[in-house]
């Protein structure tokens, strides 16, 4: 299971690219990583903000390419490098450098409350099983996180794994990005592990109306989730999840109010469940 770090430098083109980032991560899918990252961070909007992307050798390990270094397309605004909001992350958080949860909530340029689209309880429960299917990685180590982006009836869209959970949702995010799928607009994001603050963030600046874990929210997570509109489904293990904000997108909780607990096979909701909130 390969762990190693990458720099993501970033500035106007024909000038020298300060570091703005350094992540540790899985080696794969580093571009869409990159692009990711910048797109979930306000950095840019859209693939038209990037002139050029381009894996590149270190300066001090010239036989490795564990840089990525991004030339923003005219007009597009460099982004201040702080040492303040220092964005070193680790492979299993996101936003540990950052000098605020102001700095962190990024605003999404989408309308994700009001979209309309409606996940069946049983199409949920079988999205982890159809993750866990395209975990080739896993597989092989048993280490790695996915996240995989599905349609409404459990279609696999994209599917990336990696050692950290928000390395994973950046390197589908960036793939959207560069394949002018934003925002992404009736689908919703599967993700291994617990559902972090950063990855509602994520899932909001892509435009993304779900997000499920197979493990449990954070407060920040369900607050934010509930400030974006976005549905947050945890605990989705088997037949059985929780749903901490936005129920009116899971067919049949229609009408419920607060983190309710759900059955696949369950004609109401029966209230809340491990890891709900009162």
């Amino acid at each position: 299971m390969a762990e190693e770090p990458l720099e993501i430098r970033v500035g106007v083109a024909g000038a020298a690219r300060p570091p703005l980032a350094v992540t540790m991560r899985t080696p794969g899918d580093d571009l869409d990583l990159a692009i990711g990252f910048l797109l979930t961070e306000g950095i840019i909007r859209s693939a038209q903000d990037v002139r050029t992307a381009q894996l590149c050798a270190g300066d001090q390990e010239a036989n490795t390419y564990n840089v990525v270094d991004v030339a923003l397309a005219a007009g597009v605004p460099a982004p201040a490098v702080d040492p303040a909001r220092n964005f070193y992350t680790t492979s299993s958080c996101g936003v540990c450098g950052k000098a605020s949860i102001d700095a962190v909530r990024t605003r999404s340029l989408f309308d994700v409350l009001g979209d309309g689209v409606r996940v069946a309880p049983e199409v949920l429960a079988g999205l982890p099983d159809a993750l866990r299917e395209g975990q080739r990685a896993f597989r092989t180590t048993g280490g790695l996180h996915a996240a995989g982006l599905f349609t409404a009836d459990g279609t696999l869209v994209c599917l990336r794994e990696d050692v950290g959970r928000h390395n994973a949702v950046d390197k589908v995010v960036g793939w959207a990005v560069r394949q002018g799928r934003l925002p992404l607009a009736g689908h919703v994001l599967v993700v291994s592990g617990r559902a972090s603050f950063e990855l509602c963030q994520k899932a909001w600046m892509a435009g993304i109306p779900v997000l499920a874990a197979v493990s449990a929210p954070s407060t920040l997570a369900v607050d934010l989730a509930e400030e974006a509109g976005l549905t947050l489904v945890g605990f989705l293990r088997g037949q059985t999840f929780n749903v901490y904000a936005g129920a009116q997108r899971v067919v049949g909780l229609e009408h419920a109010a607060g983190p309710v607990a759900r059955s696949a096979g369950a004609t109401a909701a029966t209230g809340p469940g491990p890891g709900s909130r009162p």
